[in-house]
């Protein structure tokens, strides 16, 4: 189902409006799945899903007449238990997250860290760790970049 619900992505209509970024959230999307169907599903699937809709995507920018910037992007809410995308115009460098993130061309790695939560949006008992005082910086969000402008521009 997850598969098949990121590759709609492709038939959605993306609003790219860079005097009004925040009518951009419209694009964000939110996978979730029960354990068993993340079991059931391997990590090159979902990637090959998410570059197909992120090709198709840029055939809209494209057909659209967009002439900026216009990036799609992929990462894993381990919050949530959610993988979770978007589209915009900004740049890889200029996204807005509420934490400090890194932009990286693992998109594999991101799906493999979602697939393998066996308890989405929630922590385990046993994997309760103390938080160490002072707190350490948490690391950087993996997000996963696609430019989404048509080349030749």
């Amino acid at each position: 189902m997850m598969l098949k619900d990121i590759r709609a992505l492709a038939d959605e209509t993306m609003v790219l409006t860079p005097e009004d970024q925040d009518a951009e959230q419209a694009n964000t999307t939110w996978f979730g799945a029960p354990p068993h169907e993340r079991l059931g599903t391997s990590p090159d699937e979902v990637v090959a899903a998410f570059e197909e809709a992120a090709a198709a995507l840029r055939e809209q920018v494209t057909s659209s007449g967009h002439r900026g910037t216009a990036t799609f992007y992929v990462w894993h809410d381990a919050e949530a238990g959610q993988l979770r995308c978007s589209a915009g115009t900004r740049k890889p460098s200029d996204l807005v997250f509420p934490v400090a993130y890194q932009v990286t061309e693992d998109l594999r790695a991101i799906v493999v860290e979602f697939l393998e939560d066996r308890a989405p949006g929630s922590i385990q008992w046993g994997a309760l760790e103390p938080v160490p005082y002072p707190e350490s910086e948490p690391a950087a969000l993996a997000v996963w970049a696609f430019d989404l402008t048509p080349f030749g521009r």
